[in-house]
Order: structure tokens, then C-alpha cells, then sequence
């Protein structure tokens, strides 16, 4: 059996500085306005395709999920068997409210990686791309919101809240967008569980009206009048874009809502949860029908999944509860509001888990075999790809990786998965890219 040493039980590297500013807007601490200016018009121009699916919810397991618990119950499980709203499919016993919800769900039981830490997996799992020293790879999430460009005034990828505690350095480049350009890196938003919770960069200051910030844009157009007469540049008129549009992102009843999760009833907001997941998974909802593209749902804490003791017990008292719970709450929200079916969902994390138990009643990292689940936008749900062996080690049929999924994603969004972007190296990069740095294809299973 293949193990590996654990990134989070390692020694990692202290006294870094932050690296998130509290309200950035991106990984690079950028203003509103600064974030709007590097947005170039490709993304404001490019139109949704013709796809059902209009934007994506990740639901990030940070660690690893034990696949042999979860989707794909076998060899020295802990736990039961459990049968679900369709005939013939089961899950492990520990999620019966998600087991009702497998008719807008499809379970991929044969995803290959490389990457046995957490850094590197995780890396590999949202670019589709193992780290290279001669380049960085964009983003799942980036690439989504280049292709279908912003609208509504929304940011087109966020994730909620920090993706990963600590030492983030390690796990930066798998939430950027690399050489398309920082507009496309993630809004990074706090923790919306927190009573406080509001993002600063939207909130003007109690002794600062909206009348009184019309009020100086007006006299600012007086007193530079005459010079904007002579000097009517090109860079000018830009730089009154992007300071207008983040204006209108501030000002902006519509944006300004689609953050405040006060406008939710107590019901829903008990419904989802009062965590980091239920919270950051409410708030991800509000975005995607206010207009966001690309959502991460980052609420579990670094390495929680890493279940390398007590596995079993960590799953059924804390990790399982929350997951059922949050996921079947999204479902079922998406679905009376009418946005399931534009809208994709994934549950995963960088890996699975070792189909055997460890000394200390964990599992360790397994990338050779592992599932996820994924539903909604158009993707075909009460459906099993592929297939593990007896006990859940290796790929009995039909080995997927990570460039299928995205391709699946990207058909059902209108996008042409084949196409690959020129990297700076010189080099071209697949935005699915499959087993041998091939393209990836569409499970036919799932999308038409």
C-alpha cells in the first residue's frame, strides 16, 4: 500500500506574514476599484453559452474525504450500506438526508490523481493540473469566469470564507487564475458565520452618505473638467470605468444584498446551519442568484477531512452530520427557487482516504481511487460512473479524471472543452486537461 506523509500534521512554516488582507477583494490585497481596473473588458464582454448551467457551487471537503464511508461503502467500512431515492444506488448510512436527494445527484466512484499531499492535491484537483516549477495553472473557477465573463455587477468567482487556514502559501495557486490575469482570482470573503459578518470593501463608513459621496463626484467632475477636456486619453476614460463600477458595486441595492445574509429568514438560516459550512453555504446560494459565476465553499477548517485518526468516530459525531445536513439543505434550496437547473454543484475534496485502517484508527491519503459527487446545471443525476475494486483501492472500471469532470462542467455550461490557452512558457495549457496532458471529455452519462 502507497501512504504519505501529511502536509497538516508536518511542521510547516511559521511567522509568515498575512497574506489575506481582512476585505480583499483577491489573493493580492486589491481594492474595489484596483480589482475592477485589472478586469479587462474580455470579461464584461464574453456572453454565457448556450448551456443550461450558468454558474457552479464547489463545496470544498478541505482534507480529503474518505470515499470507502461516504460514496462508495466497502472493504473495512465502519459503516452500513444505505439505500436511496433510486433503485440500486447506495451511500454510507452516516448521510440519510443526502441519500434522499440521489435522483439531483450523480456519484463518480473512479477519479484518478497523482498528488498525495495536501498542497500538491489540492493544486492538481482545482486546475487539473499537477504544480510545475515552469508554470502555474489557472483555476477550475477562474477559467469558468473567463469564459462566461461577469455579470450584474457581481464578482464572477468568490470563495467563502479563506480556503485554507494558516500557512495559505502552500495552497495559493490552486484558487488563482495564473496568467489570465488577477481579475479572474477569487473575491475572498470572511466568515459569514461570524455575527459581524459583512465585507468591508462594500460598506461605507457611518459618517459617509451616498448623498455626500454623489455630492464629490460631482465637484471632482468641476474642478478636473478642463483638464479631462485636454487630456482626453484612453487610460482616463478606463480609470472612470472601473472607479464607476466598483462606485455601482458599493451603491448597488442588488449587490449590496446578494451579501447580506440578514435578508434570509431565521428558518432558512437554522435550515443551512449557524457554521462556517451552513453559513458559507447559504451565502453561496445568495451569490449565485444575484449572478456569480463560480462560488467555493470553503467553510470546513484546514484539514478537517484529514482524518488520520479516529476516522470513523470524527466522521460519524462531527464531519458527516454537518455535510448531510448543509448539502441536502442546498439541494433542496436550489431546487423551489429554480436555480438547480442552471446551476452545478460538486461535493469533493483533493483526494480520498486509504481503503484500509491506519494504527491509529485513520485513514491516510489516497489518490489512486477515490469519488465525488456532482449534480445540477443540466448534469444528470441518479447516476454511477465508473467503478473500485472489492475494497475500494484501485479503479475497477472506467479510470475519470480530473479534465473529465471539468469537461462535463463545461458542456453543460456551453463551453468548448477543448480548448487550450497559450501559457507564457510558451506552452499551450487544456483548460480540462485529462490523463497524460490530454484533453478531457464529457461523461456521457451525464450530459448530453
Amino acid at each position: 500500500m502507497k501512504t504519505s506523509k501529511c502536509y497538516h500534521c508536518a511542521a510547516t512554516a511559521t511567522g509568515r506574514r498575512d497574506f489575506l488582507r481582512v476585505g480583499a477583494l483577491s489573493f493580492l490585497g486589491l481594492s474595489l476599484s484596483e480589482y475592477l481596473q485589472l478586469g479587462s473588458l474580455a470579461a464584461s464582454q464574453a456572453g454565457a453559452g448556450p448551456g443550461k448551467a450558468q454558474a457552479c457551487i464547489l463545496l470544498w471537503l478541505e482534507g480529503g474525504i474518505s470515499h470507502v464511508d461516504s460514496w462508495d461503502v466497502k472493504g473495512d467500512s465502519g459503516f452500513k450500506p444505505l439505500a436511496t431515492s433510486v433503485p440500486g444506488i447506495q451511500i454510507s448510512e452516516i448521510f440519510p438526508k443526502v441519500s434522499r436527494h440521489m435522483d439531483k445527484l450523480s456519484i463518480i466512484r473512479s477519479v484518478m490523481t497523482k498528488e498525495r499531499n495536501h498542497p500538491q492535491g489540492t493544486i492538481e484537483t482545482l486546475t487539473g493540473h499537477r504544480p510545475s516549477p515552469a508554470v502555474r495553472f489557472p483555476s477550475f473557477g477562474s477559467i469558468v469566469s473567463k469564459e462566461l465573463g461577469a455579470q450584474k455587477n457581481m464578482p464572477p468567482c468568490v470563495a467563502v470564507p479563506t480556503p485554507v487556514d494558516g500557512d495559505f502559501f502552500s495552497y495559493e495557486e490552486a484558487f488563482q487564475a495564473s496568467f489570465l490575469g488577477s481579475e479572474y482570482d477569487s473575491m475572498i470573503l470572511p466568515d459569514p458565520s461570524q455575527p459581524d459578518f459583512r465585507v468591508p470593501d462594500l460598506s461605507l463608513p457611518k459618517s459617509i452618505s451616498i448623498e455626500s459621496i454623489e455630492d464629490r463626484r460631482s465637484l471632482l467632475k468641476i474642478v478636473d473638467r478642463n483638464f479631462r477636456r485636454r487630456e482626453e486619453l484612453a487610460e482616463f476614460k478606463r480609470l472612470d470605468t472601473f472607479q464607476n463600477q466598483a462606485l455601482q458595486m458599493l451603491l448597488s441595492p442588488h449587490v449590496r444584498n446578494a451579501f447580506d445574509l440578514t435578508q434570509e429568514s431565521e428558518q432558512t438560516r437554522d435550515r443551512y446551519g449557524r457554521h462556517r459550512v451552513g453559513q458559507s453555504l447559504l451565502l453561496a446560494r445568495r451569490m449565485v442568484e444575484a449572478g456569480c459565476r463560480f462560488v467555493t465553499a470553503a467553510g470546513y477548517k484546514q484539514g478537517q477531512w484529514d482524518t488520520h485518526q479516529q476516522n470513523n468516530k470524527t466522521l460519524r459525531d462531527t464531519l458527516a452530520p454537518t455535510l448531510d445536513q448543509c448539502l441536502s439543505t442546498l439541494l433542496e434550496d436550489l431546487d423551489q427557487r429554480g436555480l438547480l437547473e442552471s446551476t452545478v454543484v460538486i461535493a469533493t475534496g483533493e483526494f480520498g482516504r486509504t481503503p484500509h485502517i491506519n494504527p491509529a484508527g485513520g485513514r491516510d491519503h489516497w489518490p489512486d481511487c477515490w469519488s465525488l459527487v456532482v449534480g445540477g446545471g443540466g448534469i444528470q443525476g441518479g447516476q454511477v460512473v465508473g467503478a473500485s475494486d472489492e475494497r475500494g483501492a484501485y479503479v475497477g472500471e472506467r479510470p475519470v479524471s480530473i479534465g473529465d469532470l471539468y469537461a462535463t462542467i463545461y458542456k453543460a455550461m456551453g463551453i468548448d472543452w477543448t480548448k487550450a490557452y497559450m501559457a507564457p512558457v510558451g506552452r499551450p495549457i487544456y483548460i480540462a486537461n485529462g490523463f497524460e496532458n490530454k484533453p478531457g471529455s464529457p461523461i456521457k452519462e451525464l450530459v448530453n
